[in-house]
């Protein structure tokens, strides 16, 4: 196993990322692909296409293979069992048998929270929860030290908790959800069509436009409310956050720490750690290796 080779596979609708590591959890080379979206069979075979590629510039034939994608995979992490309405073709198709590599899958916030682990923000820790904060609101579960997929690996979705429950239903048909509250998808609804992104309604409340403050205070008082029930609810050493909107950097994390302490309910004195994610476009295909090496 001393020179065992892994490559690691973020499988989105749009690109293709891949990474290269050996057994000591080094980097050897990375690469990207368009995914080709849409056409099952092109993009089955894009990822072929990148596995050999890897293995070509290495100088190697045989590896171990994890692949990070959106959805819910199978209890026996090989393959994705439900992803409704993306990438056709994907639900319940075996890697294994497609690459003739040992291939574990995992689903995309559970291997960015893996990257963490080995990587970044986690390190060393044994209770995290990570939230990836974009389109949509993904999320994952560390509980001592091992990722939590649950029963129907469908842990972790703590974008589809109830903030308001007299809110619009979100894809899971959940009310008022975390996503809805701060997700890119409901920005124009939020900002009644004022804002067509996150970074519009950042770069007006940067210019101390009030609707926009309005706007994304609350947004970001209803993440604190949300991450307060995490902490009820896991008790996480840390909470670790990651995508695009938190590149919104101070104007997120302070006023989010400032509503954290009127949530957060901080027994005997103790309160959980709000973080940034270090790792970052690679955090997917690097943490899906580092899943894929624990598999084996």
């Amino acid at each position: 196993m001393n020179n065992q080779i892994t490559i690691g596979i973020d499988l989105g609708g749009t690109r293709i990322k891949a990474v290269a590591i050996n057994s000591a959890y080094e980097v050897l080379h990375q690469l990207y692909h368009p995914t080709n979206d849409g056409e099952g069979a092109v993009w089955k075979q894009a990822v072929a296409d990148v596995v050999n590629d890897l293995l070509e510039k290495i100088k190697a034939t045989n590896c171990i293979v994890g692949i990070s994608a959106p959805g819910l995979p199978n209890e026996e992490n090989t393959a994705i069992a439900f992803m409704p309405g993306r990438m056709e073709g994907l639900e319940s198709f075996y890697w294994r048998d497609y690459l003739k590599q040992p291939t574990y899958v995992l689903n995309d916030a559970v291997a960015a929270l893996m990257a963490e682990l080995k990587f970044g923000a986690a390190i060393n820790k044994k209770n995290v929860v990570m939230l990836t904060l974009g389109t949509g609101v993904g999320g994952a579960i560390l509980i001592d030290g091992k990722p939590y997929q649950g029963s129907f690996s469908k842990a972790g979705h703590i974008g589809h908790m109830v903030i308001n429950d007299e809110g619009d239903c979100d894809v899971t048909g959940m009310p008022g959800s975390l996503e809805e509250c701060i997700g890119n998808c409901t920005i124009e609804k939020r900002s009644r069509g004022k804002f067509k992104s996150t970074h519009e309604l950042l770069e007006a409340y940067r210019t101390g436009d009030e609707f926009a403050k309005t706007v994304w205070l609350k947004s970001v008082k209803q993440l604190a409310i949300g991450l307060a029930s995490v902490t009820n609810i896991l008790s996480p050493e840390i909470i670790v956050l990651g995508g695009g909107i938190t590149e919104a950097g101070k104007d997120l994390f302070e006023p989010l720490r400032e509503f954290i302490v009127q949530y957060e309910w901080r027994a005997g004195g103790n309160k959980v750690e709000i973080v940034k994610a270090m790792q970052g476009d690679m955090a997917g295909a690097v943490g899906a290796a580092c899943f894929a090496i624990e598999k084996i």
